[in-house]
C-alpha cells in the first residue's frame, strides 16, 4: 500500500510503498478516508522523544470504510464507517487491560512507530489502507462528518477520559481549560455539554472572540495578565491543562477551590510546583493519557447524540508538509485533517 513516511529526523514526509502484516482472523481492513494530524506526529517524525524508527508512516486519528474482515470478526461488516486511534493491540491480560485501560498496558502496540509481537513494524494512517484487531476498531456515528470526527480518536478522548474519571462533568461546576488548541477546544465543548461554567486561560488575547462566539466559553482570561489571574483565585472547581510548552503550573493551582482538581494532558519537558499550593486547599494534581477502547466508544456515542466534533481544516495529503510547518507555528484552528482519497490515484 501507499503512504507518506518520514525517513529521518528532518521530519519531511514523502510517498512510501510498504506492506502490512498478514491479516489475521480477528483483523478488520479498511480504506482510509481521513486522518487527523496530532502534534505528537511531529515530535515522533523528528525523533524528539528519542524512540523513533524509520521509515515511519504517522497518523493515529483515522476514519475509513471497512473493505475486508477476518474469518472470526463479528463486530464489523464490509461498508461500516470505522475509526482507529492510538493503539492496535495490547496483552489483554494485565490489570490495566482487564479494567479497559489498554493505553497503560506495558505491552501495548501503538498504531505507528511500534512493533507487533511477531516483529512486524506498525505504520499509521497517512496511508491508503489500515488494518487492526477488531477489539481496537471503533464504530463512528453516521451523523458525524467523517473528517471532523477523526481527531475525536486522540484529541477528543484525551480530554474526555480524565474528565470522566476525575468527575469533571458536574452541571453548574466551574471548569477551567488551559490552552486553546486541538485538546483545549474539545475540553471546552465537553465542558459546555456537561453544563459547566467554562473559563479558557490562554496566552493569546486574539482567541477570545472565537472562544466565546464559536465554542461558547463563558469566560476568557489572558494568562499573562497577573491581575486577571489574581481575580480568579480560588474560584475554579476543575482544570484541564492542555499546554505542551513549559509554563507556571503554580499559577493555575492557585485558581482551584478547596478540594479542586487539576489534570495535565499536555506534555511539557519539565514542570515545577510549590507543595503549599496543593496542601493549602487539599487540591489534587494528576495526569492522564488518551483513553481505553471502552471509554472511547462511549465518547463517540455521546458525540453522535450531541453532534460534537472537532473544528478542523481539511487538506489533501499532498499538502502534509505544509501542514506540519503551520502546526509548528500553531497556525491551525484547531486540528488539521488529511484527506487520503487523492493518494489512491498515485
Amino acid at each position: 500500500m501507499l503512504g507518506y513516511a518520514a525517513r529521518d529526523t528532518s521530519g519531511h514526509l514523502s510517498p512510501f510503498k510498504f506492506t502490512r502484516k498478514p491479516r489475521g482472523p480477528g483483523d478488520v481492513t479498511f480504506k482510509v478516508l481521513f486522518c487527523g494530524i496530532c502534534h505528537s506526529d511531529l515530535h515522533q517524525m523528528r525523533n524528539e522523544w528519542k524512540t523513533s524508527k524509520y521509515p515511519m508512516v504517522p497518523g493515529h486519528e483515522i476514519i475509513g470504510t471497512v473493505t475486508e474482515v477476518g474469518s472470526s470478526v463479528t463486530k464489523f461488516k464490509i461498508g461500516d464507517t470505522v475509526g482507529l486511534g492510538c493503539m492496535v493491540l495490547s496483552c489483554s491480560e494485565c490489570d490495566s487491560c482487564e479494567k479497559g485501560l489498554e493505553q497503560y498496558c506495558e505491552k501495548v502496540v501503538w498504531t505507528y512507530n511500534s512493533v507487533y509481537p511477531e516483529g512486524n513494524a506498525t505504520q499509521g494512517g497517512y496511508s491508503t489502507i489500515m488494518m487492526a484487531d477488531q477489539d481496537f476498531v471503533l464504530h463512528i456515528p453516521e451523523n458525524l462528518p467523517k473528517d471532523a470526527a477523526a481527531p475525536l480518536l486522540c484529541a477528543g478522548i484525551t480530554v474526555w477520559s480524565p474528565m470522566q474519571y476525575f468527575g469533571m462533568n458536574v452541571k453548574g461546576a466551574r471548569f477551567g481549560v488551559v490552552g486553546l488548541g486541538g485538546l483545549g477546544h474539545m475540553a471546552v465543548q465537553f465542558g459546555k455539554a456537561f453544563g459547566m461554567h467554562v473559563t479558557i486561560f490562554s496566552t493569546s488575547p486574539t482567541k477570545e472572540k472565537e472562544a466565546r462566539e464559536i465554542l461558547g466559553a463563558d469566560d476568557f482570561v489572558v494568562s499573562k495578565d497577573a491581575e486577571a489571574m489574581k481575580a480568579k483565585a480560588k474560584s475554579i472547581d476543575f482544570i484541564i491543562d492542555t499546554v505542551a510548552a513549559k509554563h507556571p503550573v503554580d499559577a493555575y493551582l492557585s485558581l482551584l477551590k478547596t478540594n479542586g482538581k487539576m489534570c495535565l494532558v499536555g506534555l511539557p519537558d519539565a514542570m515545577q510546583i510549590t507543595p503549599f499550593q496543593l496542601t493549602a486547599g487539599r487540591r489534587s494534581l494528576a495526569g492522564s493519557s488518551i483513553g481505553g477502547i471502552k471509554e472511547t466508544a462511549e465518547m463517540l456515542e455521546y458525540c453522535g447524540k450531541n453532534n460534537i466534533t472537532c473544528l478542523v481544516e481539511t487538506l489533501p495529503i499532498s499538502e502534509v508538509n505544509k501542514a506540519m510547518e503551520r502546526l509548528e507555528k500553531n497556525d491551525v484552528k484547531y486540528r488539521f485533517v488529511l484527506d487520503l482519497k487523492a493518494l489512491e490515484q498515485h
